[in-house]
């Protein structure tokens, strides 16, 4: 199989039936496509292989003015990246591979191999978590296109953790049995890309110039992985080029994979380390500032939604020195009164990062004023309002369990249903952003009031008021949460902006 021409990547038609399509005929038929069709984690590696393959392809765009000029040469330019290109797409076959080692063998003394499903990080095998799949301990034959899929997902998103060791070349697999995260795994970091009418326009929106990528870490260009494939880990140059630059990170080497054919069993390894920031920037995360000299990763958690911290993905990076910004793509200009935005994250445990907890997304039409300092104030404000109704909330249903003495309070079960029903009042919020709503005002808006029905409603499903001694808790506990809403709204707070 050749990944070239042959079908593997999920995609949307335009009558919005799902296919398979082979790198050529994606790029090929992607002013007409509508988007991937595709996990969250897997929508990062994929567009990461399309703009690494544009990149390398248009050797460019040079700067902004070439980045605007481009669109209508991407695709005769990748037809002929892909054929000049092709060998070294095979995913199986005795020559060069896909992502793969050649001349790699297992260390285990028995020569076994691990089970192919390891390479799914959905599917549950050996100690993965059971996420979307209950069928660990079963040996089960991966296809070729799914093969793919996971390989290069797997690549970009392999926790780090104990791994086996196998000979690569001869010599042991770098890191013995201890490997680091993959590229896009740090900090559980929200990683965003802007979104087109067609699969064409965002590879467009998300291409970086050259101008940019040398003035963020790791400040090298370079080439694509696969056309400076490192022969063994001793390569040192080749290895420099895909750890160290921009395009030899979009499509990395962290482990050191060969498929067997029968789509059952892998070799596994130690691939290739990759330093995370503040040495090397994913182009596709956000960067904050943590404390008062202190630069990271903006993180994702599953108890915080993603549209609560579209505010600091919004920043556009303001000079070539200045670090703290949004996805480095939504530097381009945007055209139109919203810019559509995909953000999502690949979730592992604060304690131990090699444990996954969940893979979340969304998809966010936001107002053109975010972009700016004002439009971002006033954004904030509103989920600042949303945060301090949800303590007042709790804060009501702490005093109704006190009344009644009892012992476990239903925090989570009020925090759920109050976010859930705020979440459907999303249009409000942009709304405010959009204008300019101040923040005195915030409780009388259309957001303010469905924030305050929304916790008024999780109070009603949680503290229930049907005998008498429930009656006077359900009451006191009003009572909690109108005062409590109403002074923490009354004190209002500057709200921070980059700008």
């Amino acid at each position: 199989m050749n990944l070239t021409c042959d079908p593997w990547i999920p995609a949307v038609r335009s009558d919005g039936l799902r296919d398979l399509f082979s790198l050529e005929d994606l790029f090929a038929q992607a002013h007409t496509l509508q988007d991937l069709a595709v996990k969250p984690h897997e929508r990062i590696a994929v567009m990461r292989l399309l703009i690494c393959i544009t990149q390398a392809a248009l050797d460019g765009p040079k700067d902004e003015d070439a980045w605007e000029n481009c669109r209508s040469l991407i695709q005769p330019r990748v037809k002929d990246y892909l054929s000049r290109w092709r060998a070294k797409f095979e995913l199986y076959g005795n020559g060069e591979r896909f992502l793969q080692v050649a001349n790699l063998v297992s260390g285990k003394s028995d020569d076994e191999a691990t089970p192919a499903t390891k390479l799914d990080l959905a599917l549950a095998t050996n100690n993965n978590p059971t996420l979307f799949d209950t069928e660990a301990g079963q040996q089960r034959a991966i296809d070729a296109p799914r093969t793919a899929l996971n390989l290069l997902t797997f690549q970009c998103f392999s926790p780090g953790g104990t791994i086996g060791v196998a000979e690569w070349k001869g010599k042991g697999t770098p890191g013995g049995r201890y490997s680091k995260h993959a590229p896009c795994v740090p900090s559980s970091m929200i990683h965003a890309l802007r979104i087109g009418d067609a699969l064409l326009t965002t590879i467009h929106l998300n291409l970086l110039t050259t101008e940019t990528m040398q003035d963020v870490p790791p400040c090298r260009i370079g080439r694509p992985v696969w056309e400076r494939f490192p022969d063994d880990a001793d390569a040192a140059s080749e290895i420099e080029n895909a750890t160290h630059s921009h395009l030899g990170r979009l499509v990395p080497l962290t482990r050191a994979v060969r498929l067997y054919e029968n789509g059952r069993s892998v070799v596994l390894a130690n691939g290739l380390e990759f330093p995370p920031f503040p040495a090397s920037r994913e182009p596709t995360a956000t960067i904050v500032k943590m404390g008062k000299d202190e630069l990271g990763m903006l993180s994702a958690s599953t108890d915080r939604a993603l549209w609560r911290q579209l505010a600091p993905i919004t920043i556009r990076r303001l000079s070539s020195k200045d670090l703290i910004s949004g996805p480095l793509a939504i530097a381009h200009d945007a055209s139109g009164s919203e810019v559509a935005l995909w953000v999502g994250a690949f979730v592992t445990d604060k304690t131990n990062a090699a444990k996954i907890e969940d893979v979340i997304e969304g998809f966010y039409k936001v107002p053109h004023s975010m972009f700016d300092a004002f439009g971002r104030a006033a954004f904030e404000c509103g989920v600042r309002y949303a945060d301090l109704t949800e303590s007042a909330l709790i804060q009501a249903v702490k005093q109704f369990a006190a009344t009644l003495k009892v012992d476990k309070p239903a925090y989570e079960r009020a925090r759920q249903h109050f976010w859930t029903r705020v979440e459907q009042s999303l249009p409000a919020l942009f709304a405010i952003a959009r204008e300019l709503t101040p923040e005195i005002e915030l409780p009388g808006s259309v957001w303010g009031r469905a924030v305050q029905a929304s916790a008024l409603d999780a109070y009603q499903q949680v503290c229930p008021s049907k005998t008498p001694r429930q009656i006077h808790a359900h009451a006191m506990g009003l009572g909690r949460l109108s005062r409590t809403a109403v002074s923490k709204s009354a004190k209002p707070k500057k709200a921070t902006s980059h700008e």
